[in-house]
């Protein structure tokens, strides 16, 4: 039975997830080669999540799309009232609309985990939908393509931050890991974004 991700582990346990020594868990940690957490008694503790990104991520041969599908699954997209205040785009939507931008996010995080989740090149199909979806709750809620585009970049630079604090959190070194986790997201938003601009630009055609 796979483990709870969110888990902390102690120093041996998380040994035996990957399968060293102690002693080597406590020079990695040192090092700061391995992400590692400390209690406030000072003892060293474990996100079992790290633990099995950075374990990922340290092959050189290592299957990158794999190693950010599982960054994506640990992600959690943190989205403030406050900082979606500061957006002018969002003071002009009503309650209803303001529920759904905030849902956005998380559907932006499920559509990529979706499209990199498939087997070969991702799913532009995938992409397509979440774009005609930011288009269509724009227009519904009274949104220019301008404004559209805002709040649509605003939630991929929350993804984008996510990723980079998964990332940080669990001690990925690798740059070839780092190059193709920002190719991959932004290739997916940008298939999104081109999407959302059309879809408006096809209605406002069809409007005149």
């Amino acid at each position: 039975m796979p483990g709870n991700s969110t888990e902390w582990l102690s120093l041996s346990a998380a040994a035996d997830v990957l399968g060293v020594h102690p002693g080597t868990v406590r020079s990695w940690s040192d090092r700061g080669i391995l992400p590692v957490h400390k209690t406030q008694g000072g003892h060293r503790r474990y996100l079992r999540s790290e633990l099995e990104l950075w374990q990922k991520s340290q092959n050189e041969t290592a299957d990158v799309a794999l190693v950010v599908q599982t960054a994506l699954r640990t992600t959690r997209m943190q989205i403030t009232e406050g900082r979606l205040n500061e957006e002018e785009w969002y003071k002009k939507l009503d309650a209803e609309a303001r529920q759904q931008y905030r849902e956005s996010g998380r559907a932006l995080l499920q559509g990529l985990i979706n499209a990199l989740s498939a087997q070969g090149p991702w799913d532009k199909s995938e992409a397509e939908s979440l774009g005609y979806e930011y288009a269509t709750r724009g227009r519904r809620a009274g949104l220019n393509s301008l404004d559209a585009t805002h709040a649509f970049l605003f939630f991929r630079k929350v993804l984008i931050e996510s990723m980079l604090s998964v990332f940080e959190s669990a001690a990925i070194r690798s740059p070839h890991a780092w190059g193709e986790m920002f190719r991959m997201v932004t290739d997916f938003t940008d298939h999104i974004l081109v999407t959302l601009l059309y879809s408006y630009d096809k209605h406002q055609r069809s409007v005149r």
